[in-house]
């Protein structure tokens, strides 16, 4: 498609002003600007092909179920369609499973599951380092009220419990993710949807199919997905068949 005017250039996207009002075009990079990748700013053969296949996937499949995104239509192997949208500057973590920072913090051993899902909220500044943040803080510094927190848990939760059941079928755990809610209008009538991507980038996946540890040790990171994009497109079924590529990048943190 012809390409339009740049709105915004991230580690892993850009986005580009869309073919009608309230629209974007989402365009994934290969860059390896996320946590998964073994180094920021080193590009991934294909990566971009693979985010936008899986991306597709997870969002339709919430759409499906009732759960609302931004997501409207894959245009190219690259590009998406999707709905614009007041980004609210919390990214929105959830642990199914102690690792990276909860483990730091907490001293709990990678790989214990945690005794029910644990919603955790960090806002998105880079030049502080995303910290974490507490509700008090949102609702303070008017980033979100607390109803729209209320939403945003329960949105988050929903998105568990999909993407949870999605990945155990293909044998994968799901230890933790994160993801960015926006708003959108109808009217007078305001709505939180789920945007930007759902992607290894911003997932913590562990292959059940590997050896589990000896009896009576946790099962710590049962074993990395070798290579996830490829590993989880061809899991899920939408691994283009031109589209090869061999690094082994670590998990999100």
């Amino acid at each position: 498609m012809a390409r339009r005017k740049k709105i915004y250039e991230g580690k892993a996207k850009i986005l580009y002003e869309g073919p009608e009002p309230g629209t974007l075009v989402q365009y994934f990079k290969d860059d390896g600007g996320a946590i998964s990748t073994p180094k920021p700013g080193q590009a991934i053969e294909g990566k971009g092909v693979l985010n936008n296949r899986l991306s597709e996937f997870f969002m339709s499949g919430l759409n499906a179920i009732g759960v609302p995104t931004h997501f409207i239509r894959r245009l190219n192997m690259r590009e998406q369609l999707v709905r614009m949208a007041e980004i609210i500057p919390i990214q929105v973590v959830v642990r199914n499973f102690a690792a990276g920072p909860i483990s730091e913090r907490l001293g709990i051993a990678e790989g214990t599951p945690l005794p029910r899902p644990i919603v955790e909220f960090y806002y998105k500044d880079e030049k502080l380092g995303d910290p974490m943040v507490a509700e008090e803080h949102i609702i303070a510094f008017g980033w979100a009220g607390q109803q729209d927190l209320d939403d945003m848990v329960a949105l988050a939760l929903r998105v568990n419990d999909f993407l949870s059941g999605v990945m155990m079928g293909v044998g994968i755990r799901l230890a933790d993710f994160r993801i960015e809610i926006g708003r959108i209008w109808e009217g007078d009538f305001m709505r939180l949807i789920i945007a930007d991507e759902i992607s290894p980038d911003s997932c913590r996946l562990w292959d059940m199919r590997a050896a589990e540890r000896a009896e009576g040790q946790p099962a710590i990171d049962p074993g990395p997905l070798a290579d996830v994009y490829t590993e989880l497109a061809r899991r899920l079924g939408v691994l283009p068949t031109n589209v090869t590529h061999t690094p082994k990048p670590t998990l999100i943190n």
